[in-house]
């Protein structure tokens, strides 16, 4: 496995596997891996010749009170599994490498991105957009493959890709979860022992909303009743948001039918977690 961190040498990399006709996936990750991403990686692994993963803590997509400084950066476990899961590139810029002195464009983000992660954080998506354009203009992938845990994140990718000629295919994969049905997150381990046991509730929420749509409920706020419900049973809980929403526009629903996203962020103890269903009826 290469360990590149200067754009300009990824960039050949991939120009070169390109003029040999090679196929190049790509998973961009923070870091922290953990199997989430393993599976993101043996999917790519498993339909391209070639594999990049980056690991970029990118600082543009956190607020002034988050938890940049904080984040994990686990680098010799993260190498390790990537090298075990067959990576040929683990691209680890530097900021100054992807925002040198006199960098100032910034992506503006769609309509998708305004609600829920966008009002709560409201200078998030502009980040990850810039920075997902910024590393698909560096990798030239084929397929990039995101996870479903980061759902509005995906959906915003997706509309970026299309909106801007990009020319990647984005393929989202299932969220991997716990055996306690907790979405696997970098951020699990910011989680005492007793928040873990705690934090599963935001899952349960969603199995009761989905329970109740199952058994027929037609109203909107009934079943969002019902999931906040299910949080308030936890003390250390705190709901940010919970809705049900139209899976394509993220619009909140005003009618409990077709394909719907339950869609949900929670606070436990310092910890915000966020999480999503999809249902079909």
């Amino acid at each position: 496995m290469k360990i590149l961190r200067a754009p300009q040498s990824v960039a050949a990399w991939s120009e070169r596997l390109r003029k040999e006709g090679l196929t190049i996936g790509f998973v961009p990750t923070m870091g922290a891996l953990h199997d989430g991403h393993r599976s993101l990686i043996r999917a790519a692994r498993l339909r391209c010749d070639a594999l990049v993963v980056s690991i970029f803590v990118n600082p543009t997509q956190f607020g002034p009170t988050e938890d940049l400084t904080k984040y994990p950066r686990p680098i010799t476990h993260d190498r390790a599994l990537c090298r075990a899961e067959g990576v040929d590139v683990c691209f680890e810029p530097t900021p100054d490498a992807m925002y040198p002195e006199g960098c100032q464009t910034i992506v503006t983000v769609p309509e998708i991105a305004h609600r829920w992660e966008g009002k709560t954080r409201p200078h998030h998506f502009a980040g990850v957009a810039t920075v997902v354009t910024k590393l698909f203009g560096i990798v030239r992938p084929h397929v990039a493959l995101f996870g479903q845990k980061d759902y509005q994140q995906a959906a915003l990718i997706k509309r970026l890709v299309a909106d801007l000629n990009l020319g990647v295919t984005i393929d989202v994969r299932p969220t991997i979860r716990e055996k306690d049905g907790l979405a696997m997150s970098s951020r699990n381990r910011y989680l005492s022992p007793d928040d873990r046991r705690a934090a599963t509730i935001l899952y349960q929420s969603f199995q009761a909303g989905r329970q109740a749509i199952e058994a027929g409920a037609k109203s909107v706020s009934t079943v969002e009743c019902i999931m906040a419900k299910m949080v308030a049973q936890e003390s250390t809980a705190h709901i940010e948001y919970l809705a049900l929403c139209d899976p394509a526009s993220l619009e909140p629903l005003t009618q409990v039918k077709g394909r719907i996203l339950l869609l949900g962020a929670i606070r436990i103890g310092s910890v915000r977690l966020i999480d999503n269903m999809l249902i079909t009826r």
